[in-house]
């Protein structure tokens, strides 16, 4: 310490560092706290958590969410895909668009989740697949500006509802979200609900700059063809 230069040595000293950390994690605290407010006031007054207190709309936005090696859907998916099924049967939505990851070949979140649908009651032709829905912003934007979405219900856990929401409202999707509450797996619940806080900041993000899609390309109609 001693060989170090004196400015660099007054840095240095313990009560500086712990100065220096405590206005870090300050900073983190309110661009955090910041990015989770802002996303809950643009979510504010469109958010649901049953199939029967769900307003309509012509589809629901299914979120991707982890899926098991034989192809079984996670406990977390398959919470939201029997959300989904409940507000087809009671007909507040007339068609799914089930969006999720398949970056690669061997995994395929959104095959998987219309083979769930399909094994318990919903027609094949009222199901739509987006295979390039690697994040939440890209979900939205690709509902919109590939499958041509307008209004939607988007489905998703209930940590991860205002989110999604305020994202797909961002593109200009006038969305409503329906959150599943029924599966809190405390082995996993904590942890996904801080991780879906600090996803809050990059959210921010995507709602201002709006960046393009991974993936775009030419119009899809399953859509348009699933709601009729």
């Amino acid at each position: 310490m001693s060989r170090l230069p004196a400015p660099l040595r007054r840095w240095l000293r313990p009560r500086r560092l712990i100065g220096l950390c405590l206005a870090g994690l300050l900073l983190v605290a309110v661009l955090v706290g910041g990015s989770v407010g802002w996303v809950r006031v643009r979510a504010h007054g469109h958010l649901y958590y049953s199939a029967a207190s769900a307003p309509t709309a012509p589809v629901a936005l299914v979120f991707g969410a982890e899926v098991y090696p034989d192809g079984a859907p996670s406990p977390f998916l398959t919470g939201r895909l029997e959300l989904a099924r409940q507000l087809f049967v009671a007909g507040k939505v007339r068609a799914l668009l089930v969006t999720g990851d398949h970056r690669q070949w061997r995994y395929d979140e959104p095959d998987a989740m219309r083979a769930w649908l399909v094994d318990h009651g919903v027609p094949m032709d009222r199901i739509v697949t987006d295979y390039a829905g690697f994040d939440s912003y890209q979900s939205c934007a690709r509902a919109k500006r590939i499958f041509g979405v307008h209004k939607a219900l988007v489905v998703s856990q209930d940590f991860h509802v205002p989110r999604a929401t305020a994202l797909c409202r961002s593109v200009g999707i006038d969305a409503d979200g329906v959150g599943d509450t029924g599966q809190h797996h405390w082995d996993a619940y904590p942890r996904n609900w801080v991780r879906e806080q600090l996803a809050d900041v990059k959210a921010i993000y995507s709602m201002v700059v709006q960046p393009d899609p991974e993936f775009l390309g030419r119009r899809e109609h399953g859509v348009d063809r699933a709601v009729r």
